[in-house]
């Protein structure tokens, strides 16, 4: 059985992988150990967040599937940190997992060129270094020219319940055992890293009058640009906030020392940033209380999630700690909350196109990256699909920079940096993030989507519409002008702005702090002709027009640094003034340009220099 592309794994990155491939016109396998498992929410029963939303826009934008399944399974669409600047405000949505799992396998089961197989990979076949198929268990021999591993935490996984462990990949499901030895025959590094989940909640033993309501917005905007807004009417149900108290952290403290985590039964590291709450109590004891998040996980919502809850204590502990929170007093658990421990591939054995170095044709994308989040998994399973894809029709691959794109730094910071604990985006990561915005993701990255051949003309033709419109308003704000006129002040206070004492541009005027959209239609009215989002995106280009042009100085000066290539046989050991620390990551990493060299963790602005003025001489002496 021949194929060009095998996706191995159904989550969020091996969807998001298939897919691309497909639609792209290439005959494409999905193998998955359980077909109705594809597109499960393993976690939490939600989409987006803080820098998470971006990467969900930005998939979106190049012709991804997450967006438009959060819009059609969303039950509460909230955008987080809206009193804050556009930069760092992130869209979030509650989602039906059902229904959203049911969503992507239509989709899937519906798409030309792609098939599923509900089976287990054990081998990787390879010869002279380039992938030639996949092995099963059941003995069936797939052949491609790319392969696509996308496995989550099925490799070798180990789930944690106090003392109790049993091997799956997902609480009731095999895990995947030979396939990682496979990987690893084949020279790859690897390590072992730790995630979890908390326990579920039957609905009906909640009372939900002692907690904080946490509604949806009054005015939800949908996640992808290819839903209507118009007729953008979703389905809003409430959230709850609870908290521990004293009770919660002493119960949790006095079983330490049954804690998998603390008692080295638990081998993997586990995410800094979104830790056990036994961890939470053990590193921040100080605290009196800590947030939980009570979130329905369908629409019916019989059942709920306690996000900040994530543990593997044993079982009773989990119900004497949860009983002790107010308005779960009487809570029953429908599923015991656990951690899980996992094989994945170190990220700098990777590409920036996602393929392995070491492999041809071979490329990972999710969590076996060392991940953690449906969002960063299927940006990357997009990115590989579109990769293996254009490596197929002997194209330029596509490798988003950090100025382009969040996909873009989450790549780079994997592929360059490597990690050692599971990697979480975050805005802070994009030192552009100006730049990176989720309202403009369309304008940034479906030139891309179209051009590759997953967007299709009508979405393109309306972002370049968009983009024209912003253009022309920004032009207008820039030339038109306001004199300190009775007549001008008194229009500006008709429309509460204060007066003005000089000549100004309008821009002047539109970058106010607590100038608005309905502002602009009055005080530039060749606007009122535009779409919603060209006024929106012409509002925080002219709010934050010096800022923007700083960051887009910055930028320059990057791509300047970017053109300066490292001679790929250079003996870093001989130039005089690195330290051994920066010589062996050199050596190790082998940037193709002084830009990547700036991306190593630990490469100094020093050694930038010196390894600058070394390569201009050096091309000064063969030239």
């Amino acid at each position: 059985m021949k194929y060009d592309v095998i996706v191995i794994g159904g989550g969020h990155a091996g969807i998001e992988a298939s897919l691309a491939s497909a639609r792209l016109g290439h005959k494409t396998l999905l193998i998955s150990i359980l077909a109705e498992q594809i597109g499960a929410a393993s976690c939490n029963p939600a989409i987006g967040g803080l820098a998470k939303g971006h990467l969900v826009k930005e998939l979106d934008a190049l012709g991804g599937q997450m967006a438009l399944a959060t819009d059609a399974a969303g039950i509460q669409f909230r955008t987080l940190n809206l009193s804050k600047g556009p930069a760092v405000r992130g869209s979030r949505a509650q989602i039906d997992m059902d229904r959203y799992r049911i969503y992507m396998r239509t989709t899937i089961l519906n798409t030309e060129n792609l098939s599923v197989a509900q089976e287990v990979a054990e081998e990787i076949v390879t010869e002279d270094g380039k992938v030639t198929g996949v092995i099963t268990a059941m003995g069936n021999h797939y052949h491609a020219q790319k392969i696509i591993i996308t496995t989550g935490t099925f490799l070798k996984g180990l789930i944690h319940i106090g003392e109790y462990k049993h091997q799956s990949g997902r609480v009731g499901e095999f895990p995947s055992i030979k396939l990682s030895d496979s990987i690893k025959s084949l020279g790859i590094v690897m390590g072992r890293l730790k995630t979890g989940t908390c326990a579920r909640i039957d609905a009906k033993t909640i009372d939900f009058s002692k907690m904080e309501l946490q509604p949806g917005d009054e005015n939800p905007l949908p996640f992808s640009f290819r839903t209507d807004r118009a007729t953008f009417k979703p389905f809003q149900l409430p959230c709850y906030i609870a908290y521990t108290n004293e009770e919660t952290h002493t119960i949790i403290e006095s079983n330490f020392h049954r804690a998998p985590l603390f008692t080295g039964q638990i081998e993997g590291v586990g995410p800094r940033y979104c830790p056990s709450i036994e961890d939470k109590i053990n590193r921040f004891r100080d605290r009196d209380r800590h947030h939980l998040f009570i979130e329905p996980q369908t629409r019916e919502a019989t059942e709920y999630y306690i996000n900040g809850f994530s543990t593997s204590l044993p079982t009773d502990t989990q119900l004497d700690m949860i009983h002790s929170v107010e308005g779960m007093e009487n809570a029953k658990i429908v599923r015991f909350g656990y951690a899980i421990e996992y094989d994945y591939v170190q990220p700098t054995e990777l590409k920036h196109t996602l393929e392995t170095k070491k492999i041809s044709g071979l490329y990972c994308a999710g969590q076996i990256n060392g991940t953690t989040g449906y969002e960063e998994a299927a940006a990357q399973g997009l990115m590989a699909g579109i990769n293996a894809s254009l490596a197929l029709s002997d194209e330029e691959p596509l490798i988003l920079r950090r100025d382009e794109a969040y996909i873009g730094v989450l790549i780079d910071d994997l592929v360059t940096k490597g990690t050692k604990e599971p990697y979480r985006m975050f805005t802070s990561r994009a030192e552009y993030r100006l730049l990176l915005r989720e309202d403009n993701a369309d304008l940034r990255l479906t030139p891309y989507g179209y051009k590759i051949g997953l967007i299709d003309e009508q979405t393109h033709e309306r972002v370049v519409k968009k983009q024209l419109q912003l253009n022309e308003g920004l032009a207008y704000l820039e030339e038109m002008t306001l004199t300190p006129s009775h007549e001008n002040n008194a229009f500006l206070a008709s429309i509460g702005e204060d007066n003005i004492t000089d000549k100004v541009s309008l821009q002047k005027i539109v970058a106010r702090s607590e100038f608005s959209v309905e502002k602009l239609e009055k005080l530039a009215p060749m606007v009122c002709a535009f779409s919603e989002e060209a006024k929106e995106q012409i509002l925080v280009e002219a709010k934050y027009k010096n800022y923007i042009e700083k960051q887009k100085d910055q930028i320059d000066t990057m791509k300047e640094m970017t053109n300066v290539k490292i001679p790929p046989m250079m003996d870093f050991s001989s130039i005089s003034g690195l330290s051994n620390e920066v010589v062996e990551k050199l050596q190790r990493f082998n940037p193709p340009t002084l830009f990547a060299a700036s991306e190593i963790s630990g490469i100094t602005p020093a050694a930038l220099d010196i390894l600058h003025v070394y390569i201009k001489i050096s091309n000064k002496k063969n030239n």
